[in-house]
C-alpha cells in the first residue's frame, strides 16, 4: 500500500477512474417498462445487461488498474506513446463502447414492453470520461518511466564483436 501512496496524483486519478468504471458495471443501466399481464397496469424494472461490450469495458478498466499497480511497483516496461496515451486511449475506447450500448439496447420479452436508459450508464460515461482526462494529465506531466533493464547495454554488448570464423577444409 505504501507504493500506491507514493504514486503521483495523475496515476491515482487514472486508477480511481478505472475502478469507478468497474463499479458502474454493477449499477442498473436499463429500465424495462411493461404492461403486467392480468393486472392492467404499467410496471418498471431496472436491470443491467451482460454482453461482450460490458466484458470489454471490464477488461479495459482492469488493464488500466494493472498499469497503475505496475507503475506503483516500479515494474520496468515501456508502452508505445507512453502511459498517458495508453490510458487516454483506454478511456476513449470505453466512451465509444458506452455510446454503442446507449443505442444498442437489449431486447425484452413481451408485446407491450420498452427499454429505457437508467442512471448507471451515465455514471459509466462519466467514469470513462474521467479516464480520458486522467490519461491527458499523465501525458501532460510526462514523468519518465522506470528504466527497462532489457534496453540497457550490458558489458558483453559494449565490447567489440568477435571476428567471424574462418572457413577451413580440415
Amino acid at each position: 500500500m505504501t507504493s500506491l501512496r507514493d504514486l503521483p496524483a495523475e496515476f491515482k486519478l487514472a486508477g480511481g477512474a478505472a475502478l469507478a468504471l468497474i463499479v458502474t458495471l454493477l449499477l442498473p443501466w436499463y429500465e424495462k417498462n411493461y404492461l403486467a399481464p392480468g393486472e392492467g397496469r404499467l410496471r418498471t424494472e431496472t436491470f443491467r445487461a451482460l454482453s461482450p461490450v460490458e466484458a470489454a469495458l471490464l477488461l479495459v478498466a482492469a488493464g488500466v488498474v494493472y498499469l497503475v499497480w505496475a507503475r506503483a511497483e516500479r515494474k520496468a516496461f515501456h508502452l508505445p506513446g507512453g502511459d498517458g496515451t495508453v490510458i487516454a486511449a483506454a478511456g476513449g475506447w470505453s466512451l465509444l463502447l458506452i455510446v454503442y450500448r446507449m443505442f444498442d439496447q437489449p431486447d425484452v420479452a413481451g408485446d407491450v414492453a420498452s427499454v429505457g436508459l437508467q442512471w448507471g450508464i451515465f455514471a459509466a460515461f462519466l467514469a470513462a470520461g474521467g479516464l480520458v482526462l486522467a490519461g491527458a494529465r499523465v501525458r501532460a506531466v510526462d514523468r519518465p518511466e522506470p528504466p527497462n533493464p532489457a534496453e540497457a547495454p550490458t558489458e558483453a554488448m559494449s565490447r567489440e564483436p568477435a571476428p567471424p570464423p574462418q572457413d577451413r577444409l580440415f
